[in-house]
């Protein structure tokens, strides 16, 4: 199983009232009046669980005349503890997860609102800001440098530099100012 659609699961089971309309729903399938009467809960607070679960994939809804029917969603109560905590991407979730936990720690400490404030000196911090630029270019289009200054200034003054260090990390290349993306993402993040 999928790393977030498990911890997804988890989450919308860790939760009391969300255990007690599982609970009541394994009984029958029911709807929100229904639940929130059988478990003493306003039919807010029942529709706010509901949707977790739905979310999740742990209960499925149907309409039947006038009401929305919510059962258990059976195939999901087949799959075991194991299976829901068994991965093969786990090293690579977390360290995807560090990774953009760090870049935007480092976007926070740069950037005030969209503007950078100040580059870098550490590469590895610049590269991220770097990738931050880099997506403001599509890939299909040729820009003229006046072009690119102007696409810079939008987000940072000095758009010498950026456009040095763009074409340094071979982000853009140029022929007779004559600038296009050659690379979206910066190596080395």
């Amino acid at each position: 199983m999928d790393i977030t659609k498990s911890i997804e699961i988890m989450k919308s089971l860790a939760d009391t009232s969300r255990l007690r309309i599982i609970n009541s729903l394994i009984d029958k399938p029911q709807y929100v009046e229904e639940i929130a009467h059988r478990l003493n809960l306003a039919a807010s607070t029942v529709s706010f669980h509901l949707r977790k679960l739905e979310s999740a994939g742990l209960v499925t809804q149907t309409k039947e005349q006038y009401y929305i029917i919510y059962k258990i969603n059976e195939d999901i109560f087949k799959i075991t503890l194991k299976e829901i905590t068994d991965f093969e991407d786990i090293e690579k979730f977390s360290h995807a997860e560090r990774l953009e936990k760090y870049r935007q720690k480092v976007l926070h400490a740069f950037y005030e609102k969209d503007r950078l404030i100040r580059l870098p000196i550490q590469r590895k911090k610049r590269n991220i800001v770097l990738n931050e630029f880099a997506k403001k270019f599509k890939p299909d289009l040729k820009y003229s440098e006046e072009d690119v200054n102007k696409i810079i200034m939008k987000n940072y003054d000095d758009y010498c530099t950026i456009r040095r260090l763009l074409i340094e990390e071979k982000v853009l290349k140029r022929d007779n100012q004559i600038y296009w993306l050659i690379n979206e993402n910066i190596k080395g993040i």
